[in-house]
């Protein structure tokens, strides 16, 4: 190395983190760099998994996770390292999940997508949800049971039954939106709309004005979890009151 070169601690001097996708993920990526603060950098690596989203091919995942934890940003000490995928989280469940994930990259501090919604849902001091999903039934009944047993009152569930997540991430917002806004019970004291695929994202603001009810999206909750891991307390305007309040 060339003596008097300048260093300084790089682009994302705050904060750094570690996102493990599937490789049919095509929405997490640009919500998390739309939004991340300045000088938090945002690093992506894939899991091999098919288009298709079933029990099956979410449970086959866990052997993949340590292996690409490891080969994401290896030198640049991430802070946080997280596997984003809502229903992944819930089938093979968090601790496997942060367990694999610690394997292959020991010095980050290991979550998952859904840990992330469960705190945003704790840190709005809900617990009566609704919950909106792009998934098969099998799922849904898997993620409901999980919520139910982590104390939350599943006051309805609906899905729309699609497999591919190449179509998940089709779904337009304003749809979303409505979806989401026919959903609110009297009795629910939030709106949850999972899935990372799903652009809710663009829409949080929209359906939180339409109901009067916090509304937590699976990237929006993740990113806000990732950050408070991280340390970084900013609030920030458009990703809703979990964002702005919390």
């Amino acid at each position: 190395m060339k003596p008097g070169i300048k260093f300084d601690d790089g682009r994302f001097d705050r904060a750094k983190l570690g996102f493990v996708l599937l490789s049919s993920e095509q929405t997490v990526e640009s919500d998390m760099m739309r939004w991340a603060p300045e000088g938090v950098g945002v690093h992506f690596t894939r899991a091999l998994n098919p288009d298709q989203i079933t029990v099956e091919t979410l449970g086959a995942m866990a052997d993949s996770l340590a292996p690409a934890a490891a080969v994401l940003a290896p030198n640049a000490d991430l802070d946080v390292i997280c596997y984003a995928c809502t229903s992944g989280s819930v089938v093979m469940g968090e601790d496997l999940v942060c367990r694999q994930l610690q394997a292959g990259n020991p010095t980050a501090k290991a979550t998952t997508l859904v840990s992330g919604v469960f705190a945003a849902l704790d840190a709005l001091g809900t617990k009566r949800v609704v919950v909106g999903t792009p998934y098969l039934d099998d799922i849904n009944r898997i993620e409901a049971d999980y919520m139910i047993a982590k104390g939350y009152d599943v006051v309805d569930l609906q899905g729309l039954n699609i497999t591919n997540d190449s179509d998940m991430v089709r779904v337009t917002p304003d749809y979303i939106r409505d979806f989401a806004i026919s959903l609110d019970r009297p009795e629910a004291e939030a709106i949850f709309i999972s899935c990372g695929a799903l652009r809710t994202i663009d829409v949080v603001e929209q359906i939180e004005a339409a109901t009067g009810k916090p509304c937590v999206t699976s990237n929006q909750a993740m990113l806000w979890h990732c950050l408070r891991l991280a340390g970084i307390d900013d609030r920030f305007d458009g990703l809703g009151r979990l964002a702005r309040e919390h």
